[in-house]
């Protein structure tokens, strides 16, 4: 795989860092996707057949990288483009391609993704919310919990479990579930983590869906799923990297100009040190994420489901620590509205825990990577 990055790489970098810039902080959620939108950034991974650049999961997480840094990230790329928009290029009919993916692309729709559920936890074969036929529609019923951005979204792809006809046992399927749907109802979750983006718990009570909202091939199961997991792991790992990014900018420019005793604090070891580990923590991240992206558009769904969850636990620590030190070089200053670090305290572990958490990689990377027997 590439380690240095392609020109036309480094001109999206630049391209999105200036946009970023513009907007800064204080952005406004909506106008800053209109505009990554107008500018070709949101659909970048998605088929130009359908509106999108054309490019693919290295291209999309260099734009939430990059707004990440500028302080201005956008979680619903994650979502929408990232895990929806691909599940739905690889797997979906024509119809729903031509329906959904220049809609996605050009920002006039955006769309959620509900796999979460309250007794399932990170036990995915334990979901319980169930569809079954009934003549030539569906039948959707079950729960779901933490589904970011379901009241700014079009539709939830939803992850639901059929009936296999010659097993009897339950395989997962992915269901579009309009907004509107009947029976589909949600629940603002409150959360001190204060985000543009609201979490929500969704009901979902015989929800009647046509045989067109089944996306993909019934029978296909985990591997449409993971289509839209990897993709979500290494958009979670340019989330993290974009905001540890930004916290260790405000931290240097705070220890270049801030003097005591007529130095600048930045010279002192004790300082510049914790400073520049974090730095080299988020370079690395990023590495095991460009690795990942590269394997995931390679169409190496195996090798690259192992370097996704490396790269999101990778950059969710660094982003951590990162936070950290840089709240810890402003001092007092640190947990001040004016420089913006506050927030992120709580921001950051989100990266440690969604969309799976750390312990879960470790799981993960012992018994595939490794290995070694299981636990549970």
């Amino acid at each position: 795989m590439p380690t240095i990055e392609t020109d036309e790489h480094k001109s999206l970098r630049e391209a999105v860092a200036a946009l970023g810039k513009r907007h800064g902080r204080t952005f406004d959620r909506e106008t800053l996707w209109a505009e990554a939108a107008k500018l070709g950034y949101l659909g970048v991974n998605l088929p130009e057949a359908y509106g999108g650049g054309g490019g693919g999961i290295a291209e999309l997480s260099i734009v939430l990288e990059e707004l990440g840094a500028a302080g201005c990230p956008l979680l619903m790329m994650v979502v929408s483009p990232a895990i929806c928009g691909t599940v739905i290029a690889r797997f979906g009919t024509e119809a729903q391609k031509q329906e959904w993916l220049p809609a996605l692309a050009d920002g006039t729709r955006t769309m959620a993704f509900g796999i979460t559920e309250p007794d399932a936890g990170s036990n995915s074969h334990r979901i319980t919310t169930t569809a079954h036929r009934d003549g030539a529609d569906w039948l959707l019923t079950g729960r779901k919990v933490f589904i970011s951005g379901v009241d700014i979204a079009d539709a939830t792809l939803i992850v639901g479990r059929t009936e296999d006809s010659r097993t009897g046992r339950l395989k997962p399927c992915l269901f579009i579930v309009p907004r509107d749907a009947e029976g589909f109802t949600r629940r603002q979750i409150d959360m001190e983590l204060q985000a543009a983006e609201k979490q929500f718990e969704l009901t979902l009570d015989d929800v009647r869906l046509p045989a067109e909202a089944l996306v993909g091939d019934e029978d296909a199961g985990l591997l449409q799923l993971f289509a839209g997991l990897n993709p979500e792991r290494i958009m979670t790992a340019a989330f993290a990297i974009g905001m540890g990014r930004y916290a260790l900018s405000q931290a240097i420019t705070y220890a270049r100009d801030r003097t005591v005793w007529n130095t600048p604090i930045g010279a002192h070891q004790a300082i510049a040190h914790p400073l520049a580990q974090a730095h080299i923590d988020l370079e690395l991240a990023r590495l095991m994420m460009q690795k990942a992206a590269h394997l995931y558009d390679a169409g190496d769904d195996v090798a690259a489901g192992e370097a996704a969850n490396m790269a999101k636990y990778a950059a969710g620590e660094a982003c951590v620590k990162a936070v950290d030190q840089a709240v810890h070089t402003l001092g007092g200053n640190g947990l001040t509205r004016e420089f913006g670090l506050a927030s992120l305290i709580t921001a950051a572990r989100v990266a440690r825990i969604a969309p799976v958490s750390r312990e879960m990689i470790l799981n993960y990377v012992s018994h595939q990577t490794l290995g070694l027997p299981k636990s549970y």
